[in-house]
């Protein structure tokens, strides 16, 4: 039932509440209840979602022994899994954002991603390499690529598993199917929430309120007035609950808005997956190995660099690039060559593929294609490739092509061995850049860059962080380290009180 009083309200259920919710909770004195609009079987927001990638700074294997203790001898002699230093995250997330990431918020990140890892594991999450997504075995040798290595067990859906035992350890109810419509505010600050709990509306009171709820990549509307004309046709890859509303009742009691609010987290995404995501199918519709093929458009035309970067790199900005185009569809095409180094995302059921034995009868399967134009742009691309540089999956190669309008700068293969295959794929938007100013300890600013009293702000619906593009694996971190954070600053405060 949900209570008349708390210490801390939660909202949210997702992995970065619950972060907050376990940091609130390790003040012992502090009650914390977390509210979550969706029902229990569709709860956890995005992160169920997820398949668990996390990227942290990591010195070498001893670091990740210290963090998987289960990893084996034999584990670590056959694979390289290199280093991913902070210098290198913060030269990735000055890269990917043009620079405009927010200082502050990205030192916190970095300097404190190691040390969330390791209290997540104390928790009792657990994690594992990510062996199947991030790494090509060359020379018997598996090497990890991209700065992203380690995943939580399970993936997503095993994430919140862990965080929902943690609850239940540590005594956090999670009330489910249970709305926060509003927050209720005066000249001290956040006193509580109006709520909608089991069909009625109800007043929670409370010292302090964590805002965990997700960004509004669920509203089309929203989509609309701030991503642009089309985004409204973008397909949803995760929950249908992350509509905006958190981040909407702080703006109606006078926070900041912060961040890229045009921008957004979107991929390459089945063109037939459903509106929003499935939680059978988790994130299996992305379909992101196209650094080692072509796309082409209704046109029959390439229309971005493939091999511009690792995939970590440019997959979160290219599912835009994709909704750009006539009909807001692409198609993924590959040979023989290398489809062993295709994803498993590319072997569900649910997959919208074609595949022939010549490059005539593939184009001529491609729906809504111009597939005289498709042949000729396919041939003028085997033409340019720099055949005379070896292919290597796991380095930026400079296997690339010459004289093309769009080039393609790593990777790129002779498309000549048959069979061939396509898949057709969508803009799957993950989530939206714009969100809330907060503090470096997590509480929300008004509008004259005040602090909010009682109001503290963690996860997707923190603006400020990402702009234009994301590195794979930085959400899940984020949400972690800014939801321990805002969980610890409200326990204190809500411990003076």
């Amino acid at each position: 039932m949900l209570p008349e009083r708390c210490d801390i309200a939660i909202v949210g259920a997702g992995n970065a509440a619950m972060c907050a919710a376990l940091a609130a909770r390790e003040h012992q004195a502090v009650e914390v209840v977390v509210l979550e609009c969706a029902p229990e079987a569709e709860s956890g927001g995005n992160t169920r979602f997820t398949a668990g990638a996390m990227r942290f700074a990591y010195n070498g294997v001893e670091d990740l022994r210290e963090l998987m203790p289960d990893l084996t001898e034999e584990e670590i002699a056959r694979t390289d899994f290199g280093a991913y230093t902070e210098d290198q995250f913060f030269d990735d997330m000055a890269r990917v954002t043009e620079n405009r990431t927010d200082p502050d918020l990205a030192e916190l990140l970095v300097r404190r991603s190691k040390a969330t890892m390791l209290w997540l594991r104390s928790k009792g999450m657990r994690f594992a390499p990510i062996y199947g997504r991030q790494a090509f075995k060359v020379d018997g040798r598996f090497k990890f690529w991209g700065g992203l290595t380690v995943e939580a067990y399970g993936g997503g859906p095993g994430m919140i598993d862990s965080h929902r035992r943690a609850a239940i350890q540590h005594g956090i109810p999670i009330l489910y199917e249970t709305r926060v419509l509003s927050l209720l505010h005066d000249d001290e600050g956040v006193q509580g929430l109006t709520v909608r709990h089991q069909c009625k509306t109800r007043t929670l009171r409370c010292r302090a309120v964590i805002l965990a709820a997700g960004g509004f990549q669920a509203n089309p509307e929203w989509r609309t007035r701030y991503l642009g004309p089309g985004w409204d046709l973008a397909k949803v890859r995760g929950t249908r609950f992350n509509t905006g509303d958190g981040i909407r009742m702080a703006l109606e009691i006078g926070a900041a808005p912060r961040g890229n609010w045009s921008g957004c987290h979107a991929v390459g995404w089945d063109r037939n997956a459903p509106e929003f995501g499935d939680l059978a199918v988790g994130d299996g519709f992305q379909k992101h190995s196209y650094p080692f093929g072509i796309m082409l458009n209704a046109r029959g035309e390439r229309f971005v660099d493939e091999g511009a970067d690792f995939r970590n790199y440019t997959y979160a900005k290219y599912g835009a690039v994709i909704l750009a185009q006539p009909g807001q569809f692409a198609w993924q095409i590959f040979d023989q060559k290398v489809l062993h180094l295709l994803r498993d995302e590319y072997r569900i059921r649910q997959v919208t593929k074609v595949s022939a034995n010549t490059l005539e009868g593939l184009v001529a399967k491609l729906d809504d294609v111009n597939a005289a134009k498709a042949l000729e742009t396919i041939k003028q691309y085997n033409a340019a490739v720099r055949a005379d540089v070896a292919f290597n999956p796991n380095v930026k190669d400079g296997r690339g092509t010459r004289g093309l309008p769009v080039p393609k700068s790593n990777w790129a293969n002779l498309i000549d061995e048959p069979p061939f295959e396509a898949y057709a794929v969508s803009c799957g938007i993950t989530f939206t850049f714009g969100g809330l100013r907060i503090t470096p300890d997590a509480q929300v600013l008004d509008t004259d860059g005040a602090p909010i009293p009682g109001l503290y702000a963690a996860g997707e619906l923190v603006g400020g962080l990402f702009y234009f593009n994301y590195p794979g694996g930085t959400g899940l971190m984020s949400g972690a380290v800014f939801g321990r954070i805002a969980g610890d600053s409200a326990g204190r405060a809500a411990a003076k009180k």
